[in-house]
Order: C-alpha cells, then structure tokens, then sequence
C-alpha cells in the first residue's frame, strides 16, 4: 500500500503545483482574486487545476478502493498513467484547448477502469 500513498502524494503535489501556476498566472497577468476570468493564459491555467480538481474527486478514491480490492501495485501504476496524463492535458490545453482530448483520456481510462474493476470484485466476493 506504500505505493498508492506515494502516488497519491505525487497527485496531491501535482494538484497543489497547478495551484501555484495559476498564482503565477494571476500575478504575471494582473487578474485579482476572486476573479476566474482575464488573460486568456491565466484563464486556461485556472481551467487546467479546476478540471484536475475534478478528476481528483474520482481518482482518488478509486485508486484506494482498488488497491484494496484487487492489487495495490496495479493500482498505483494506473496512478502514475493519471499523473502523467494530467501534465498531457495541462501542456496540450494551455497551449490549444481543443488539443486536450489525448491528455484527457490517459487520464480518465485509469480511473474508470479502477472503478470498473473494484465494482466487479466487490460484487463478486457480496454474492
């Protein structure tokens, strides 16, 4: 299970980097808080760490609930295929928004499969 924590703190860090980056882009583009809207550049970083938010409400828990039910390290290697496919997503989307799907699919694929899988186990072993 050490595993799984490791890679929930290196998605955690992530999450908290793209925090940063859209402080950065705050400062660096004149856009106050509470302000989500300005720069176009401050205004797709912003998106980038609301959507990984997003994906963190559901990743997070899949990750551990499959580590449990079926195998930690399978789980935290789709973890590190969610994390690198967060920096796909943020690269592709900041530079072109409409480029973000190849990002946004290695992202979603890992949670939706743990997901799945866990949900297929945990029946199996009830009944």
């Amino acid at each position: 299970m050490e595993a799984v924590a490791i890679v929930t703190i290196l998605a955690l860090g992530q999450f908290i980097l793209f925090s940063i980056q859209v402080g950065s882009m705050r400062g660096k583009h004149g856009v106050k808080a509470p302000a989500i809207e300005g720069h176009p550049e401050f205004e797709r970083t912003f998106r980038v760490q609301q959507n990984t938010m997003e994906q963190l409400v559901a990743f997070v828990p899949a990750l551990w609930i499959f580590a449990y039910l079926v195998n930690p390290l399978w789980g935290a290697g789709m973890g590190l295929v969610f994390i690198i496919g967060r920096f796909i997503y943020r690269s592709s989307y900041i530079k072109d928004p409409d480029a973000r799907g190849m990002g946004f699919t290695i992202t979603f694929i890992p949670t939706a499969v743990m997901l799945a899988w866990s949900l297929i186990v945990a029946v199996m072993k009830y009944f």
